[in-house]
């Protein structure tokens, strides 16, 4: 069975900055794109940032210049580094990622979510 581990949230001030960490774990033969996503109280999931295998990335513009994604193929590891945080930032954060399970089909699998509060 797949997972994936998210951890790196917070309370920080606003103009902080946070790192977040989601590892996959379990029977893994692949993982394919990794990224992130946020929801605030009362809004809709909103993406954030994507990080393809053959290392395109891609950002929101709501958070391009602040928040770089980075991955750790060996660690089947993806980051997120949150840098200038504001207010609006403040949401549970989760990551996704398309894994290919052995003796499964290749599914899109997320996160618990860990909660970013950016205080004013």
């Amino acid at each position: 069975q797949v997972q994936l581990v998210e951890s790196g949230g917070g309370l920080v001030q606003a103009g902080g900055s946070l790192r977040l960490s989601c590892a996959a774990s379990g029977s893994i033969v692949s993982v394919g794109a990794m990224g992130w996503y946020r929801q605030a109280p009362g809004k809709q999931r909103e993406w954030i940032a994507t990080h393809n295998v053959g290392g395109n990335i891609n950002y929101a513009d709501s958070v391009r210049g602040r928040f770089t994604i980075s991955r750790d193929n060996a660690k089947a590891t993806v980051y997120l580094q949150m840098n200038s945080l504001k207010p609006e930032d403040t949401a549970v954060y989760y990551c996704n990622a398309y894994v290919d399970p052995l003796g499964a089909p290749l599914s899109r699998y997320w996160g618990q979510g860990t909660q970013v509060t950016v205080s004013s």
